[in-house]
């Protein structure tokens, strides 16, 4: 059987009144008396009457929706992060639709005009490795979309942006390698386009300079942000004829692509070969031995990059300045680094 939609016209009809006066009636209008307000909210639950989304949509200009954008939900740091816009969204009366480009610049485009498409109040995005031009992105702000930038960030567009302190994090884990004794320190970063892989190698790189450490270009190799990258990377590394006594990753998948390899290799962690990376706290503890990590706040990242767009959406002017703010990141010690400094 079909299902019969109550509207405004079938209450208006029971109660012998105007459409516009049930729609008054409804929004809580001062213009109309108490009695009347009550006769219709009555009839309007017995009848289970909901308001047409769309039309309301259309008379706030609103879809009480945003859009988010991530490389992969199955990321433990953006599933983490996709909880925090939805904390924030829902406690502020919006909905959430969830896309992943899966690094590839033409699926982030793809989903951008989709959400143009839907009429999506605002955007959180955290870019793919491939989106060196973000066009995509000025083109919805200039449709009246903002849009905030969270976790990998781009100067090329004026708004909000929410990161964590990748430099320090960089450079703490460096130090602490380097208090452990280890002198051939090598980084796998990520795609060199992406703002965290910019930001953590150049912490590295000023921890080795504080210390005195040489920097050396082939114990820098650049990785996909996945688990084979840093296992090829790791391989690639410990084929040199000056071997690395240390390596630190850029992500928790290149982590674990480091650390599966130098088991499969037989080095010990270590003794052989320390190990630091930006680690998912939950799983580095999981491996063997548990691995030295730089934690981020994903969730807290998620809420204000959220925060920010839901200002910008319920706001009637652009701000005049956007703000960039930065979180702490934190270095958790694990087995993986504590070798013995001699």
């Amino acid at each position: 059987m079909k299902k019969v939609s109550i509207t405004i016209k079938e209450i208006a009809r029971q109660l012998n009144i105007s459409k516009s006066t049930v729609s008054r009636a409804l929004r809580d209008s001062s213009e109309i008396s108490e009695e009347t307000k009550n006769k219709v909210i009555e009839l309007a639950e017995k009848l289970n009457y909901y308001p047409n989304p769309i039309a309301i949509s259309l008379l706030k200009n609103r879809t009480q929706t945003i859009g988010v954008i991530v490389p992969d939900i199955a990321n433990r740091f953006y599933s983490s992060a996709i909880g925090g816009v939805e904390d924030i969204a829902y406690s502020r009366g919006y909905h959430t639709m969830i896309y992943q480009s899966h690094e590839q610049l033409e699926r982030e485009r793809s989903a951008s005009r989709h959400i143009a498409s839907r009429r999506v109040d605002g955007l959180v995005v955290a870019i793919s490795s491939q989106s060196e031009n973000i066009d995509h992105f000025v083109s919805l702000q200039e449709q009246g979309i903002p849009v905030v930038f969270f976790d990998r960030v781009s100067d090329a567009m004026q708004t909000h942006k929410v990161r964590v302190d990748d430099y320090k994090g960089a450079f703490e884990a460096t130090e602490h390698l380097i208090k452990r004794g280890c002198k051939r320190i090598a980084h796998i970063a990520g795609p060199k386009p992406v703002s965290i892989t910019r930001f953590r190698l150049e912490g590295y790189k000023d921890a080795l300079r504080k210390h005195n450490i040489d920097f050396k270009e082939e114990w820098v190799l650049h990785s996909e942000i996945t688990q084979a990258g840093g296992t090829e990377r790791t391989y690639q590394l410990m084929a040199l004829r000056e071997r690395p006594d240390a390596i630190f990753g850029a992500s928790d998948r290149i982590t674990m692509g480091i650390h599966w390899a130098l088991r499969q290799l037989g080095y010990r962690m270590p003794d052989d070969v320390a190990v630091v990376g930006f680690c998912d706290l939950a799983m580095s503890s999981l491996l063997d031995p548990p691995v030295s990590s730089v934690t981020q706040p994903s969730f807290e990242m998620g809420q204000q990059a959220t925060s920010l767009l839901l200002d910008l959406i319920e706001s009637k002017n652009t701000p005049a300045e956007y703000e960039t703010r930065v979180l702490p990141s934190n270095l958790v010690i694990n087995q993986s680094s504590m070798r013995v400094a001699k």
